[in-house]
């Protein structure tokens, strides 16, 4: 099953072609063609039963030549895998006319170790070796300019030293260097890297998200708000079926406000809570929730 952590690196390796071959080439000097670089279908099955579809695939290509990259994103070992990748290779290779590399992102050192491993085809001198990006072959950065120079490797690196003791000083470079990059993508990139987060690392780059101020930030928190809303005002409804239209929309927009200051780590007393899921005025809920945008303390919300 895909899970959200292995959507969100897929959505780094992929957001930006160009931005990724860069990350390519520091960490595997990799010959990458300059010109066009576009993500590819990654649906490569040919016409059997069979279904191989890649996480990502990308070809970049200049007058000249061209290279497919095929990106996996392997969260713990699978030996199954060994086959489809090496399908994945030759598909991609015999449909687009290319040659063609396999990347895998593992995020935890023992998957990464296992997915380095050499692939027998059992055809002589012909052995797979994955290119992998882990912990060990990605730098801790926490300068932002270093971060600003390989925005998708500092990324990668979040999640992969997602375990790491100075993770907040790097997850503190990286929100600082998305502020340099375009805010539409680096919201994008904001999102993917907190998505692939766990545990203390995902706390932390939400609060850093919460208490900074990002030129990115503002598109960042409303899509905070379009989450909240999306969950808060469907729950809402459904029992505005019952209860009458407006009554369910106040209850959405009262989660709503709920889920948000959650997220940017403003504690609610128990009255405050109650408060908060016992109004019905919406145009006072609205209020409520445009100021949590902002907010830092239960003093900003409600005054």
């Amino acid at each position: 099953m895909v899970t959200p952590r292995h959507e969100g690196l897929t959505g780094i390796a992929t957001l930006d072609a160009g931005i990724t071959a860069e990350a390519l080439r520091a960490l595997f000097d990799l010959s990458i063609p300059n010109g066009e670089a576009r993500v590819l279908s990654c649906d490569l099955s040919e016409a059997v039963p069979a279904v191989y579809r890649a996480d990502a695939a990308i070809l970049y290509a200049s007058r000249d030549t061209s290279l497919g990259v095929i990106v996996e994103v392997q969260l713990r070992p699978d030996h199954r895998k060994h086959d489809s990748w090496l399908a994945y290779i030759a598909n991609l290779r015999a449909r687009d006319h290319t040659p063609t590399c396999l990347v895998v992102i593992c995020p935890n050192r023992q998957t990464a170790t296992w997915a380095s491993l050499p692939i027998e085809t059992g055809h002589p001198g012909l052995t797979l070796v994955p290119l992998v990006i882990g912990p060990d072959n990605t730098s801790v950065i926490t300068d932002v300019a270093e971060a600003v120079g390989n925005i998708g490797l500092a990324a990668i690196a979040a999640i992969t030293h997602s375990e790491n003791p100075q993770i907040r000083a790097i997850l503190a470079a990286l929100t600082e260097a998305l502020n340099h990059i375009d805010p539409a993508a680096a919201q994008r990139y904001a999102e993917y890297v907190t998505v692939a987060l766990t545990g203390t690392a995902k706390t932390e780059m939400e609060q850093l998200m919460a208490t900074k101020s990002y030129l990115y930030q503002g598109k960042y928190a409303q899509s905070l708000i379009e989450e909240g809303r999306a969950s808060g005002i469907a729950e809402g409804r459904a029992s505005g079926i019952a209860e009458g239209r407006a009554s369910g929309i106040a209850e959405g927009e009262a989660k709503s406000l709920l889920f948000v200051l959650e997220k940017r780590g403003v504690e609610l007393s128990e009255t405050d809570r109650k408060n908060v899921l016992s109004c019905t005025d919406q145009e006072l809920l609205t209020a409520w929730l445009e100021r949590a945008l902002t907010a830092r303390s239960v003093e900003d919300v409600f005054g």
